[in-house]
């Protein structure tokens, strides 16, 4: 199996990588009260070790009182967060990696299982999560103006902190993608909207105080996912066109990466085409890429909360589509969270020491 391709440099304002292969950002809730730990910076110095191209947090909350429904998921806000971010960046930068936190707002979210709540009502554009759940407020123009200087705020502390890059989480059912969404966002004012089009003003907000906080030449990525969590058949865009339509005016506000999250990266987006998400967003757009979906293992991340494991297995239709130029970068999550040498095996051709999945990696942090 020929992976030197995705072994080949990618370079692009801020970032300047040694390979093609991202960290995905996967959640760990294992920083108490949003602090993270020293086993956390550890948790992501081993994968800049283990030569990873790109590390992107797991989902990092601004500073709005209900961003997050776990007390055990990190705050980019914050003078004892800020220290423990600065500690990772500083352990990826002396093991010779590059990262990127992943800044999030949750939004609308079911109350979260432990019984935790945040100190303040959760919030959305129309206070649904999905159709017929509302589970909190809707936002004020005076609660998005805030919230949109939070993301600001959180992305200029990345890099004053160090990091290499950031990510705005727009996808999953979260926040941004609750603006995106006809069902979640019943707004009759210029938050809403009947065309995708209409309702990515939130998100084009977003991107442009971001902009305008780290300037021009810092490298700024968004995740985006057509999939919803409550369904998994749901698609924003439903062609090329609305595709055109919903992306372009994103990259045109500032973003410089689309990171087009999908269950199983070899399904096509849609038909009469084998192209993925990202390779439709690359087509569409012009910009460079990010692809994601059960890289290098069986089953897809839903599964594994199902108790299903996962098997490694190859990486041919993954690079064929990568020398087609479907995609610039491959984000790979499960088998980064189980074994932090994965990069450095798929290199040296070690498919047999590749390791699976299993539910048990989840609870937590692998360091070797």
């Amino acid at each position: 199996m020929n992976t030197n391709s995705l072994f080949s440099p990618f370079d692009l304002k801020t970032l300047h990588l040694k390979n093609r292969i991202v960290m995905a950002p996967m959640t760990r809730s294992f920083s108490p009260n949003g602090i993270p730990t020293d086993e956390v910076a550890t948790y992501y110095q081993k994968r800049a070790e283990g030569e990873v191209g790109l590390i992107l947090s797991e989902g990092t909350v601004i500073d709005r009182p209900s961003s997050s429904n776990d007390a055990n998921v990190p705050h980019f806000y914050g003078e004892d967060a800020l220290k423990g971010w600065k500690k990772v960046i500083d352990g990826v930068h002396e093991a010779g990696g590059k990262m990127g936190p992943q800044i999030w707002h949750m939004g609308i979210m079911d109350n979260h299982h432990s019984g935790w709540v945040p100190p303040a009502p959760f919030e959305g554009p129309s206070g649904l999560n999905r159709p017929d759940f509302n589970n909190g407020n809707t936002m004020s123009e005076k609660d998005i103006e805030n919230t949109i200087l939070a993301f600001g705020k959180a992305a200029a502390d990345a890099k004053k902190s160090g990091f290499d890059t950031i990510e705005i989480h727009g996808a999953h059912g979260y926040l941004i993608d609750q603006f995106f969404r006809a069902e979640t966002n019943l707004r009759t004012d210029v938050y809403g909207g009947k065309t995708l089009p209409e309702r990515n003003r939130f998100a084009i907000e977003v991107i442009k105080e971001i902009r305008k906080q780290v300037g021009n030449n810092f490298a700024v990525i968004m995740r985006f996912s057509q999939f919803k969590p409550s369904d998994y058949n749901y698609k924003l865009a439903k062609n090329p066109q609305e595709l055109e339509a919903w992306l372009n005016p994103i990259v045109d506000a500032g973003v410089d990466i689309l990171h087009c999250s999908q269950r199983r990266f070899w399904e096509p987006e849609f038909e009469d085409s084998d192209l993925n998400f990202a390779g439709w967003a690359k087509k569409v757009t012009g910009a460079p890429t990010i692809t994601v979906g059960s890289v290098g293992l069986s089953n897809d991340f839903f599964g594994a909360f199902a108790g299903e494991s996962s098997e490694p297995t190859s990486l041919e239709e993954l690079n064929r589509r990568f020398d087609r130029g479907d995609f610039d970068l491959v984000a790979v999550g499960r088998p980064l969270l189980s074994d932090p040498n994965w990069v450095t095996k798929i290199k040296a051709g070690k498919t047999d020491q590749l390791k699976g999945f299993s539910k048990e990696a989840l609870a937590e942090l692998v360091l070797e």
